[in-house]
């Protein structure tokens, strides 16, 4: 199976170099807009281009011509603005209300064209007189000198970003790696049921881990709404700037905070020895999810694709179920007892069996105990499903082991 990281780099950029590196920044920011305006224009039918074949020639040329941007730099500005247009169209689809992407951060998308890797630095295509070479930083013990260093992994395009408050580069990097594919193989399989929340912890597991402090990535957003509002309200050049600033200091924030979340959630995995982690799909949430905020959206969905590659490179697969009654049912092994006074914020007590539990932990158990269920029933894998509990397993019939750990 193919596994994918991404490596983030601390770059020592010349000092004669960084306003050419900065040029060239602000420049493809510039010219991903004009295509994603020219694309938000439509074509003669009335639909948003989003083809990157259809997009690329109606803007490339005068685009090279004003600014003298890079080729390969151009056909990836193209690349950058078609994908948020798809976007956009998606949200349409699905009766979401959107607006024509904007481009604010500084961030520039280099292709293996663009790009080239070598031992301890790469050679940036830029403004000025050549390449810019940049030399890594890594901090101590760090895996991004793994990623970067070692033959065993195989560097593709890369994401360079700016740090206005620090004045710093960092680049982000893909990389890849060929591994046996061994998920299929196992003979029995121990499930972690993973449920998900836009308050209190951010994740529950089935084993009774709480992840994840949403309440605080809750409020360094308002924080950030905050200072943004009042920043827009003096409409100067230097409140623009900081705007930029802080935005790119809590998007930074933002993906580390879940970074390490979907880390713990798979340390928790591995810790219990389980194949499977299972999350709700989101796409059938209604109670909790279809009035969150977009942000929350966006963590919920983010946090499943940070844990799905970092589980695949420990051999773990991650699927979904549809979470309805989820946090309804007893999850206790001889009740199954389904009601909605059953729950009551984060308290959870059966009006049948009479089990008390949290509410999460109790929705969590049920997660996974819905993915083991739909396997026997399908008859599908032919492998032994068991459930991840906080002191042992159960397996589909409702038997239970105590752990030996």
């Amino acid at each position: 199976m193919e596994i994918q990281r991404t490596a983030v780099v601390k770059l020592s950029v010349p000092d004669q170099r960084r306003d050419d590196l900065k040029r060239t920044m602000n420049t493809f920011r510039d010219a991903a807009q004009r295509f994603a305006d020219r694309g938000w224009e439509r074509d003669d039918n009335g639909y948003v281009i989003t083809s990157r074949s259809r997009l690329q020639p109606l803007v490339y040329d005068d685009i090279r011509d004003d600014t003298g941007l890079h080729s390969d730099l151009t056909v990836a500005a193209v690349n950058h603005a078609a994908d948020a247009l798809t976007g956009c169209v998606d949200k349409m689809k699905a009766g979401e209300r959107t607006s024509k992407p904007v481009f604010t951060s500084n961030t520039t998308v280099y292709n293996t064209s663009a790009i080239s890797y070598f031992d301890g630095y790469c050679s940036l295509a830029a403004y000025g007189s050549g390449r810019v070479h940049a030399a890594y930083v890594y901090p101590d013990d760090s895996l991004q000198a793994e990623y970067m260093e070692s033959s065993e992994w195989t560097k593709q395009g890369a994401k360079l970003r700016y740090d206005h408050q620090t004045d710093t580069y960092y680049l982000h990097v893909s990389v890849k790696q060929e591994r046996e594919d061994s998920l299929e193989e196992a003979e029995s399989r121990t499930v972690l049921g993973v449920d998900r929340n836009v308050d209190g912890y951010l994740a529950v597991t089935s084993t009774g881990a709480f992840i994840g402090n949403a309440d605080l990535l809750n409020h360094k957003r308002r924080e950030y709404e905050r200072r943004r509002a009042r920043l827009q309200q003096q409409g100067t050049r230097s409140a623009h700037l900081t705007i930029q600033s802080i935005g790119d200091t809590f998007a930074n924030w933002s993906e580390d905070f879940l970074h390490q979340t979907s880390k713990r959630l798979v340390k928790e995995a591995m810790s219990r020895g389980c194949s499977v982690i299972v999350f709700e799909d989101l796409e059938q949430i209604r109670e909790r999810i279809s009035n969150a905020s977009k942000f929350q959206q966006w963590a919920f969905r983010e946090l499943k694709r940070q844990t799905t590659y970092k589980a695949r490179a420990e051999g773990i697969a991650v699927e979904s179920v549809h979470p309805a009654y989820t946090s309804q049912r007893c999850s206790h092994a001889d009740c199954g007892f389904t009601h909605e006074d059953n729950r009551d914020s984060d308290q959870f007590t059966c009006q049948k069996c009479g089990k008390e539990l949290h509410a999460d932990y109790n929705a969590a158990r049920n997660v996974a105990h819905r993915f083991i269920q739909n396997r026997l029933k399908s008859g599908s894998g032919g492998a032994t499903h068991h459930l991840a509990l906080k002191s042992g397993t159960m397996n589909g019939n409702g038997d239970y082991s105590p752990s030996t750990v």
